[in-house]
């Protein structure tokens, strides 16, 4: 599947390119488009050579693309960003790579201001999300002989999610912004091979036994808000909550994530990245991500 994340990448570049000649075409485009997006690599290494105090070596690296298109006119504000990251770790004495980071995201929001100039920021709105992976993740163990061994979990579309909703819209600034959508169609998307051997009672991210796919009504918030810290250090906050209408309405699924950038220049940073993860449909723990590194950072 990693193919596919470079055919992605070069699909992406492509369509900068061609932005770009049609911005220098029309004033139109110039007055209510805008586009813009930042690719970031982000390395860590660690190296040991007859270290008395202990320790293992590793090399880590990570590739990010965000990009975001905006369209405004007459009161319509349209938003779509695409998040794309794929990380690998080589550990001294694995005889795996594991991953750090693999996300193929998209958000399309669609607000419409009220006609009524008192309600201030607020607009109708709908939203698209779609999330997946790229490659096949596994679960890794020792055996009895202590050998490594890996189990194969999820994989490209397995689990997907696709989330459609309508509701409202607070927007502030690109940087700070509230979305709720208290109607919200979910369908999770998984392949037959993780649920047709599945023992009666048990389920894969929510899927039954034998099926391919979940479906839930259910309501969302998503948030948005990015500010300087202290000079050349920047925070931006991303979460996403779901409740599902249709089972255990109680149980909120939790996406949060945290990126602290600490300006070096003009193209180096130092990126801190946490990222919290509840959903009892897959695990029923909070899952915590952490990365830090230095990262490259280009305009693209």
């Amino acid at each position: 599947m990693i193919k596919y994340f470079f055919n992605f990448l070069f699909i992406l570049f492509s369509i900068n390119s061609l932005s770009q000649e049609n911005l220098s075409d029309s004033t139109i485009v110039k007055s209510n488009w805008n586009s813009s997006g930042k690719f970031t690599f982000l390395g860590n290494q660690s190296s040991y050579s007859y270290w008395t105090a202990g320790g293992q070596t590793s090399l880590s690296g990570t590739i990010k693309i965000d990009y975001d298109f905006n369209f405004e006119n007459n009161g319509w504000n349209w938003d779509t960003k695409v998040i794309t990251a794929y990380g690998l770790n080589s550990i001294g004495g694995s005889k795996y790579l594991k991953k750090t980071d693999d996300r193929l995201e998209l958000n399309s929001l669609l607000g419409k201001k009220f006609t009524n100039n008192l309600i201030g920021n607020w607009s109708y709105s709908s939203f698209v999300n779609f999330k997946t992976q790229w490659t096949k993740g596994y679960r890794f163990r020792k055996n009895s002989s202590g050998e490594e061994e890996r189990t194969e979990l999820t994989r490209f579309f397995s689990p997907a999610y696709l989330q459609i909703g309508v509701g409202l819209y607070w927007r502030k600034t690109k940087d700070l912004w509230v979305n709720f959508a208290p109607a919200t169609g979910r369908l999770i998307m998984v392949n037959r091979t993780f649920t047709e051997n599945l023992s009666d009672g048990k389920q894969y991210f929510g899927v039954s036994k034998g099926s391919n796919s979940r479906f839930e009504l259910g309501a969302s918030l998503r948030s948005y808000f990015k500010f300087e810290l202290i000079e050349n250090v920047e925070v931006s906050n991303r979460i996403s909550l779901y409740s599902d209408y249709l089972e255990n309405p109680g149980n909120i699924d939790l996406d949060y994530t945290i990126n602290t950038t600490m300006k070096v220049n003009k193209y180096l940073t130092t990126n801190l990245i946490l990222q919290f993860i509840y959903d009892d449909n897959s695990i029923k723990r909070l899952q915590v991500r952490e990365v830090m590194g230095i990262g490259v950072n280009l305009k693209i």
